[in-house]
């Protein structure tokens, strides 16, 4: 069952009475707004029945934002809409045109917003089905499979340029099909440049580009796989536990931690994971580092000094995953 928020009904109404001579009727708004939620959590349904159980966690949070997002975006909707009336409810003598033209304005950012906020369903429909996980244990097998595709496809386009250069033309090119090769040739013909070729410099630079991100992937897992475990470490009213069997890295508190204390966790990236009782994210560098900077402060000077994972603070977070270094200060 997906969360619902709340729709200001009195504010729904007024923007029906300022723009329409008939009657709202009680609920519709909410009734509209919660059926939107629900064709989302069909989806978000269908999305988590096609992928791996790992995923699920982050489809159930992406279709939260979503309907949050969403009555937001319908009460502001409906706030802007109770700024003016319609001319047809005000009438054409002395209409107060600029204000209209403000409302407009502000009516076509939030019709913005709400296209962003719709574009949230195509993600949830894309998890799962993009990249490799680190926590897929054939990932380093899949990742070496992509890089030799990659590869293979780089030295295909540099062949295909070399013989258009040598000879002018595609016709009997042996690494393209007859077919494949007719697309080339219309995609070349309607190229704006002076001197197309059959694949561009960009093409190239970025299949080489995707080349060393994987290489780069690869040699981080290889690294981990065949380095010891980080150890975790203590804080005042709990630890920090570098869990590998489940590739996460996870904070347990000896009791609930207080509102301000969660609110700093989700800000690092953690999740609070029912089955694990813990709070988590990804055990990596980035992850190490968000609870080593949102942990140290409920840790005695002897603790910090004690931690094993001091190194850490050293380092400079990687732009796969984007860190916070520093977090208001909240009591327990």
């Amino acid at each position: 069952m997906p969360t619902y928020y709340p729709i200001d009904e009195a504010a729904a109404r007024r923007a029906k009475e300022m723009n329409s001579f008939s009657g709202y009727k009680p609920g519709s708004a909410t009734e509209s707004y919660r059926q939107s939620v629900d064709e989302a959590a069909a989806i978000a349904e269908a999305q988590k029945a096609r992928v791996d159980p790992m995923y699920h966690e982050k489809i159930d949070r992406l279709l939260d934002v979503y309907a949050r997002k969403l009555a937001e975006n319908i009460n502001q909707s409906h706030a802007i809409a109770a700024r003016c009336p319609s001319i047809l409810i005000a009438g054409p003598a002395n209409f107060p045109v600029r204000k209209k033209e403000k409302q407009n304005q502000a009516a076509d950012a939030n019709m913005a917003e709400w296209n962003r906020i719709h574009g949230l369903l195509d993600k949830i429909r894309g998890i799962g089905t993009g990249g490799i996980s680190s926590d897929d244990e054939n990932a380093l097998q899949k990742l070496r499979e992509k890089l030799a595709r990659h590869e293979r496809e780089q030295e295909m386009m540099k062949a295909v340029n070399a013989f258009y250069r040598k000879h002018g033309t595609l016709d009997g090119c042996p690494l393209l099909s007859a077919g494949d090769a007719e697309k080339i040739k219309v995609a070349m013909a309607r190229d704006w440049r002076a001197a197309p070729k059959p694949y561009e410099c960009y093409r190239l630079s970025n299949n080489n580009q995707t080349i060393h991100s994987i290489k780069a992937r690869i040699a981080e897992l290889e690294a981990k796989q065949s380095s010891p475990a980080p150890e975790g470490w203590s804080f005042d009213g709990g630890r920090v536990v570098m869990n590998q069997g489940e590739n996460r890295i996870q904070i347990l508190f000896d009791d609930k931690p207080g509102a301000g204390v969660r609110s700093q966790l989700k800000h690092a990236g953690f999740r609070w994971a029912p089955s694990q009782g813990a709070w988590q994210r990804m055990l990596n560098q980035n992850g190490i580092y968000a609870a080593k900077t949102v942990t140290e402060k409920w840790m005695t000077p002897a603790e910090q000094a004690e931690s094993t994972t001091e190194q850490v603070l050293d380092e400079e977070p990687s732009s796969e995953e984007p860190a916070l270094f520093s977090y208001p200060q909240q009591s327990m």
